[in-house]
């Protein structure tokens, strides 16, 4: 990171210890290290956000991208501006760039939704008595596309054969979900490993962590 970068990424510097290194303005700022390109974060409490923030990020979620005159919010539109900087995460041969960003969306559309209604039951269902039916429903269909996802893979190491940014958005999208609750598939879980084994992610994974402040001076009073 460079405080006089020109790009500059929101992110919070307290969220509870289980939120650690799962906060998604760790896409973009792995984006970035993947093509060399420095950046600042703009760090704000999770439970105590700026009113001009909503003007960056109208819902007030993290991450928001600033570059010059250029604003942009949720990750998948950030990633998808980092990428086309750059062929290392977006080919400029229209048909593997056209596969690329398909890949991208998958994980935003096909997977993340998923994530997000076991994260919610998880977090607001157990206590309401409707955790178990949300599961029962979501677990059947993201095994059978996790089935798919494994199929395309096959032997390959990425979902194209080289890295890109859908395999950038797809395994940051599922190496979120509880492994308590979801099985990846063996393919599936080592093409996890092998993200999270990238150079850039492991940076960007430090810097994430860095910004947050100690657990003991993020307790709420």
């Amino acid at each position: 990171m460079d405080p006089n970068a020109d790009i500059e990424i929101s992110a919070y510097s307290w969220v509870p210890p289980l939120a650690r290194g799962q906060v998604r303005d760790l896409r973009p700022r792995w984006a970035l290290e993947e093509i060399g390109l420095s950046y600042r974060t703009r760090l704000m409490d999770v439970r105590d956000k700026p009113d001009d923030y909503f003007h960056d990020q109208p819902f007030g979620q993290v991450p928001a991208y600033r570059e010059g005159d250029i604003r942009l919010f949720e990750c998948g539109a950030i990633a998808l501006h980092i990428a086309e900087k750059d062929e290392r995460l977006l080919p400029r041969d229209p048909v593997a760039r056209a596969r690329a960003i398909t890949w991208l969306f998958a994980a935003l559309n096909s997977f993340d939704p998923m994530f997000v209604a076991l994260a919610i039951a998880r977090f607001h269902g157990e206590e309401k008595g409707w955790a178990t039916g949300v599961r029962e429903a979501v677990l059947p269909m993201l095994d059978k596309r996790l089935g798919q996802l494994a199929g395309v893979l096959g032997d390959k190491e990425w979902l194209e054969g080289t890295f890109t940014v859908g395999d950038l958005m797809m395994v940051a999208t599922l190496r979120s979900f509880n492994r308590k609750v979801v099985t990846l598939p063996d393919s599936i879980a080592d093409y996890v490993a092998r993200g999270e084994a990238r150079p850039a992610f492991k940076a960007a994974m430090a810097a994430q962590m860095a910004d947050f402040i100690s657990e003991e001076e993020g307790v709420p009073a």
